[in-house]
């Protein structure tokens, strides 16, 4: 089992987060931190494979937590998940070692598939052994980069698709196409499409609320 140790700030999303992970085949999450101190400390006490870290932290940048990770000595991996879309960001977390940088908001789909090619590498890496040659070295990394996730039905866009599950999250308790679509300014119709696309990731489920005169009105609920 890969052991993960997620790193985030908001209670919903880390709970989010952490169940995920754990619907992964081989990944089991020793733990959660809500900043980054308690990630620094988590670590030192009890190693961990690999961090799922947010890089906006209450108490310092994620990318603080990297350098005082290898100041340290630590040699967990890390996957950035973090809103930030500045190149320079990303420049600096390859530079302190980030494996891979996952955009928020995120689906199920796009998280396991990060997981299960940071599973495939450390596969084709593990032992102490040298490699056959380049193209083994070249093997190793196309397995942790690899290509981007599958592309979306057509008609949809990743934007709306993000602004959709953003609207997810805000509503624990669900929230309706109509509603989705008002918050965001799309139709009700479009609203929902990018509802059952999620729901049928597996990120998302249909929740009936019932309470009025005639048919239950069909809530969407983050899983």
């Amino acid at each position: 089992m890969i052991s993960v140790l997620v790193v985030e700030d908001e209670e919903i999303t880390a709970e989010a987060n952490r169940r995920y992970v754990e619907r992964v085949p081989g990944f089991r999450v020793e733990g959660v931190a809500r900043s980054g101190g308690e990630a620094l400390r988590f670590v030192r006490r009890r190693p961990v494979d690999l961090i799922l870290l947010d890089l906006y932290l209450p108490d310092m940048h994620g990318l603080e937590v990297c350098r005082a990770l290898r100041a340290a000595g630590v040699l967990s991996d890390v996957i950035a998940v973090t809103s930030a879309r500045d190149l320079s960001v990303v420049r600096s977390a390859v530079s302190v070692g980030v494996a891979q940088y996952l955009l928020k908001p995120f689906t199920f789909a796009s998280l396991s598939e990060k997981l299960t090619r940071y599973a495939r590498f450390r596969s084709s890496v593990e032992g102490s052994g040298e490699v056959g040659g380049q193209s083994e070295v070249d093997r190793a990394l196309a397995a942790l980069r690899g290509p981007g996730h599958s592309p979306l039905p057509k008609g949809m866009t990743s934007v709306t698709l993000d602004a959709v599950l953003a609207e997810l999250r805000k509503a624990p308790q669900g929230v309706s196409a109509q509603a989705a679509g008002t918050a965001i300014g799309i139709s009700r119709v479009t609203a929902r499409r990018y509802l059952e696309h999620l729901t049928d990731s597996g990120v998302a489920r249909r929740v009936p609320r019932y309470g009025g005169v005639g048919r239950p009105e069909l809530l969407y609920r983050i899983v």
